[in-house]
């Protein structure tokens, strides 16, 4: 994504917003973060009918996290110089958190758990950015500032309530944003604006200094242009926070952080055709067929899973007791002014102080009724898959009927807090009149990692995405070669140059591209079997070592069938390389080293195999 492009040409890029490539420019000085702020506030003026932000800050208030950077080093800083977005509900100390509603802002003194790891690491705020008021929406219309509107399309929705936050990554006035999603918040913006929208875990990130809408359902969410991004973000973010009642420790620790590119067959549960709903949107509907349909040539089975469970518990979060949550969060507000409220927001808030609790117990017993089924079926599936959205709704069509609209807008994304599971949004194709379509994978609790391995590979797999945006959808592993482009993978032991399976990556195009050497923070196994002999890199920070590598261009076209290839227990994971850079590359499932030698020691391939002599 071009710090330079404008909505309707790339021809003017001039600076990819991708983590990889915008460190590149800081390490060769093309550019440095005060040179991208600037850029970035110079921009935004041009987007300023698109009401992304609530406040932007000046190059004065940057000024505290710009001058902390001469004190990091940016090889142990994974986010150094990166912007990023905020969300209008999350607080950033020092800068008014207004929720959408002036008579509700404060000024906190701190910033929110997650902001304040970020920033640590490195980001750097770019403002606080424009939302569906309280977070109360999916559609991003219902801001006293006015409708924030499409990236692609200004006549289109963006997608809520993190509207501003979705809008602002996708035309390049930030490289990461942080969102929230109670109902779909987190999801909806991405699958309108292009981009992945990654929906944890509850407790995953901790909630201390996010204004909850639905405090027991709430999560903070993020918002990137691919995978690769979204999991570096989702690493520094992570982790338990005593002061957050919600907060949870991963039951599985670094096996849960494991994220790469999911390779082999997966079973995947779709919706059936008569459950289906797109709105008479037919662009939306032939878009999501034709993501089947080419996820099928990936690898992708598929089974038929019942969505009335799902559906039913969707309807609960709007026409149930949840809605009480809502109404505890903007108290004293709603009783004392409610004039101060959007109009729409408060006729949805203000009927949630009259649900008696046994409302409430009821509607956790159906739920949890629901619950059972809808795991069972779960249970059967690598992962559940359904459109993010069955339609695109434009401004004027959301502004017409705004309840009926947005109803229909969570048909696919309300469930899934309430059963607590995590999703991410990924985009697949362009519709025909040329606005990004996505899906959304979902799976069980602390699977988020297992989802987002899932997404990556369908990014991989899938054309690079046609339009104006389409630079900011290229996995940031990506390169342009001519009219072509090629993805940088780690090869370390049998596909090494002059060994036997070499030939897997030539006759693929591929080319060598640089001899190196992992991170000092691996151990390498030859595994059982064979012919040919192979090798099992683990990652172990404590007792690892500096393993021979290579890395390989492989043409975009040809990685899908190369990764198919790839048999258990190696996969394709992300690599440390000894400059601090990280590509995709073959890793080794735990299990695999049962039993298998460590050849640690010997500091790579080409030297066990001397040994062996």
């Amino acid at each position: 994504m071009s710090i330079s492009m404008t909505t309707n040409d790339t021809s003017e890029n001039t600076l990819d917003m991708g983590f990889s490539a915008l460190r590149e420019s800081y390490k060769t000085g093309a550019a440095t973060p005060a040179s991208v702020m600037a850029d970035i506030r110079e921009r935004a003026a041009e987007y300023a009918d698109h009401n992304i932000w609530i406040h932007l800050l000046s190059e004065v208030e940057q000024a505290v996290w710009l001058d902390a950077l001469k004190d990091k080093d940016m090889a142990s800083h994974p986010l150094w110089g990166i912007p990023f977005a905020i969300k209008d509900n999350i607080d950033l100390a020092g800068i008014p958190t207004t929720a959408g509603c002036e008579a509700f802002a404060y000024t906190p003194k701190e910033s929110s758990h997650v902001v304040q790891q970020l920033i640590n690491a490195g980001a750097i705020p770019v403002g606080k950015t424009n939302l569906d008021q309280f977070a109360t929406g999916l559609n991003g219309t219902r801001s006293p500032i006015g409708a924030c509107h499409n990236s692609f399309n200004y006549d289109y929705i963006s997608g809520g309530s993190s509207s501003g936050s979705a809008v602002s990554v996708a035309l390049g006035l930030a490289s990461f944003s942080l969102g929230t999603d109670t109902a779909g918040s987190g999801r909806i913006p991405a699958c309108f604006n292009n981009l992945v929208g990654v929906k944890p875990s509850i407790g995953l990130l901790s909630a201390t200094g996010m204004l909850p809408a639905c405090r027991s359902l709430d999560c903070m969410t993020i918002f990137a242009y691919n995978t690769d991004d979204a999991n570096i973000a989702l690493a520094v973010a992570e982790g338990f926070d005593e002061r957050d009642g919600y907060s949870r420790q991963n039951p599985f620790d670094n096996q849960a952080r494991h994220y790469g590119l999911r390779t082999g067959s997966l079973k995947v549960g779709v919706i059936p055709a008569h459950q289906l709903k797109f709105f008479g949107d037919e662009s939306y509907e032939k878009a999501y067929l034709q993501t089947l349909d080419l996820l099928k040539e990936q690898g992708f089975a598929f089974q038929e899973i019942d969505y009335a469970p799902f559906d039913e518990i969707a309807q609960l979060l709007y026409e149930g007791p949840w809605v009480s949550e809502r109404y505890i969060a903007t108290q004293p507000l709603i009783d004392e002014n409610p004039d101060a409220i959007f109009p729409v927001v408060r006729e949805i808030i203000a009927p949630g102080g009259k649900p008696p609790a046994t409302s409430l117990f009821k509607a956790q017993y159906r739920i949890n009724d629901l619950k059972q089924i809808c795991l069972a079926q779960m249970a059967q599936v690598d992962c559940l898959l359904t459109p993010t959205a069955g339609r695109h709704f434009t401004v004027a069509e959301m502004l017409a009927e705004p309840v009926k609209r947005n109803s229909e807008l969570g048909y696919y994304t309300n469930f899934m807090n309430l059963i607590d599971l995590a999703s991410i949004a990924v985009p697949t194709v362009m519709t025909d009149n040329d606005m990004p379509f996505g899906i959304t994978l979902v799976g069980p609790t602390f699977s988020d990692r297992m989802l987002m391995s899932i997404a990556n590979r369908i990014q991989q797999a899938l054309p690079m995405k046609k339009g104006a945006l389409e630079a900011m959808a290229m996995p940031s592993n990506t390169t342009p070669v001519g009219n072509n482009q090629t993805i940088d993978v780690m090869v370390c032991g049998a596909h090494l140059e002059g060994q036997p399976l070499n030939r897997q990556l030539t006759e693929r195009g591929a080319t060598l591209k640089a001899k190196t050497t992992t991170a000092p923070n691996y151990r390498m196994y030859a595994l059982a079997g064979g012919p040919p002999l192979r090798p099992g890199l683990i990652l172990d920070q404590d007792k690892g070592d500096a393993i021979e590598v290579e890395i390989w261009s492989v043409p975009t076209a040809n990685f899908g069938s190369f990764v198919a290839g790839i048999p258990a227990p190696l996969g394709i994971g992300k690599i440390k390389l000894a400059d601090g850079s990280q590509v995709a590359g073959f890793i080794c499932e735990p299990y695999g080293i049962e039993g298998a030698q460590d050849i640690t020691h010997l500091n790579g391939w080409r030297a066990y195999l001397a040994s062996l002599r």
